[in-house]
């Protein structure tokens, strides 16, 4: 049957995938033919993951990207992969007066800079096959869409969006694609964080009405377009921050 978005033949890396939308992007990429690479810290929920997918021929590879050596650890054990979906990331909150250089750092090291180290690591290593497609899921808080008390995340997403045009252009001539998605509140365990400091709670749905489709997404509906985006059906799509948000940005 004719698919332009089927990733049979492809072999796709996904990171953070003990959880939420990569958790999601993992299951729905082994439902659509792909060879899934799971990494994240937790053996446990990597596994749950796995339990869950569809196919055969999927691996798990632990890693915490934070150290540098798992992560060198990470690229040597891959094979040239035609994909790759990076969803790792964490959120804490804090009203701009409470900063501290400690949980700074934290955000920025495991949102942004980890993030750039992977992306460097696997082209110096030549781990991307040509036409490969690099999907970074980053947020509406990158794109200028902040809410109070979350100014570190926000932050650390707005480096992500920095970095795309920047990396369009070396790695195009490479034949590589990078884009992102920015997606607005998503049904997952980040968004059950507790009160920060000086601010509310993340689940916090006073805002809901912003929403003109009535409710968050849910992280499917992201894995879906990270899936369009690692397809075939993407090929001439490249540097696009794809806005997921049921509406949210045009309120």
């Amino acid at each position: 049957m004719y698919n332009p978005y089927s990733l049979e033949g492809k072999t796709i890396l996904v990171t953070g995938a003990s959880g939420g939308i990569g958790r999601a992007t993992a299951i729905e990429c082994s439902k659509l033919g792909a060879k899934v690479i799971l990494t994240a810290r937790s053996k446990e929920r990597l596994e749950e993951t796995l339990s869950q997918m569809e196919g055969d021929g999927h691996t798990i590879i632990l890693a915490d990207l934070s150290d540098a050596e798992q992560r060198a650890s990470l690229i040597e054990q891959l094979p040239a992969v035609n994909g790759v979906s990076n969803n790792s990331g964490i959120m804490h909150l804090s009203s701009i007066k409470f900063l501290n250089e400690e949980t700074l750092s934290e955000v920025l090291n495991v949102n942004t800079v980890n993030t750039m180290l992977l992306i460097s690591a696997l082209v110096k290593k030549k781990k991307l096959a040509q036409g490969a497609s690099i999907v970074l899921t980053s947020s509406i808080s990158g794109l200028g869409r902040g809410s109070i008390g979350n100014a570190m995340y926000s932050a650390s997403k707005g480096a992500i969006t920095g970095f795309l045009p920047v990396a369009v252009k070396e790695l195009a001539p490479k034949g590589i694609r990078i884009n992102t998605v920015c997606p607005a509140m998503i049904e997952t365990k980040m968004t059950e964080l507790g009160a920060g400091e000086g601010v509310g709670k993340a689940t916090d749905r006073s805002e809901l009405d912003r929403y003109p489709l009535g409710r968050w997404g849910k992280p499917e509906e992201i894995a879906w377009a990270i899936i369009y985006l690692l397809s075939d059906a993407a090929a001439w799509v490249t540097g696009t921050n794809m806005v997921l948000d049921g509406g949210y940005m045009t309120m």
